[in-house]
């Protein structure tokens, strides 16, 4: 993947929210931390969608986590209407980039340069980077 100079990378799972920024070029990039901002899990809005009763006692539908994910979104949308972000790119496991995406604000979708459905957050900061290169 073709990351831009200086764009943010956003990863994301359902109890962790990293932003790191590229410092190398396009196609050899150099993630150095940002940020780690913090979240407060106010949006609920998924349980209406995951109310089944089979994920609950499965444990496939915890809300804490889509609240998580939906809290990220909400982070990143503030900061690309504000114009604090120009390219971004979000890496994060499945279901959390899924709940993700129903949060985009317009601005945002603009930004993105991409996604990666992986979990990334605990890995080194080599591992991302690879990942990003062959994505």
């Amino acid at each position: 993947m073709n990351l831009p100079h200086k764009a943010h990378v956003a990863i994301v799972d359902g109890e962790k929210f990293i932003v790191m920024r590229n410092s190398g070029q396009s196609l050899d990039p150099k993630l150095e931390n940002a940020e780690k901002p913090n979240l407060s899990t106010t949006n609920y809005s998924a349980g209406v969608k995951h109310q089944d009763d089979v994920g609950r006692h499965l444990g496939s539908s915890d809300l804490e986590e889509l609240a998580h994910g939906a809290a990220a979104a909400e982070w990143l949308n503030a900061k690309a209407v504000a114009n604090e972000i120009d390219d971004l790119l979000v890496i994060a496991d499945p279901k959390t980039l899924g709940e993700m995406r129903r949060h985009y604000h317009s601005e945002l979708e603009k930004r993105l340069v991409g996604e990666i459905a992986k979990t990334m957050t605990g890995e080194p900061t080599d591992r991302i980077e690879k990942a990003i290169v062959s994505a």
